[in-house]
């Protein structure tokens, strides 16, 4: 599974063009289909971005949730809200309307990776965002966990 690190900042242009990240296409690019898969934010008005593989990962989990149960009816929006965004020639990926709107990106997106799965923010909105997660990682003295705990 691809590893996305970093945050870059790139223009998007007036047909809603914006070129992904040379590392991020780099991890992308051992993928079923050559480009991005993203969906609102189910916690913050930004997107929640990846490859195929990882809706390919969600629907699996989805698929161990009771069938016609609430829990899995809710989580399941996601795939609904889903969009596949193939790169072109020259890298970039076209943001759907609807998407773009949702996390306020107009002339900017913030690409910031986040291990598995990278998300897309109006950069002054993630710049807000990073503030606050590392000021509340400071005061509840977050750490990670020991090696062996993993999920």
């Amino acid at each position: 599974m691809a590893l996305f690190s970093s945050t870059f900042v790139n223009k998007v242009d007036r047909k809603g063009r914006v070129s992904v990240p040379a590392t991020f296409r780099a991890e992308l690019a051992s993928q079923v289909v050559a480009g991005v898969v993203a969906f609102r934010s189910m916690k913050y008005p930004a997107l929640d971005a990846s490859g195929y593989d990882r809706l390919e990962d969600i629907t699996q989990r989805l698929d161990e949730l009771p069938e016609f149960s609430d829990e899995r009816d809710a989580l399941a929006s996601v795939l609904a809200d889903a969009q596949q965004m193939t790169f072109d020639s020259e890298g970039r990926i076209t943001l759907p309307q609807a998407l773009a709107e949702h996390a306020g990106i107009t002339e900017n997106v913030a690409f910031v990776g986040v291990g598995r799965t990278f998300q897309l923010w109006e950069p002054q909105r993630y710049q807000t965002h990073r503030d606050e997660m590392r000021e509340m990682a400071r005061l509840r003295n977050l750490t990670l966990p020991p090696r062996g705990n993993s999920k």
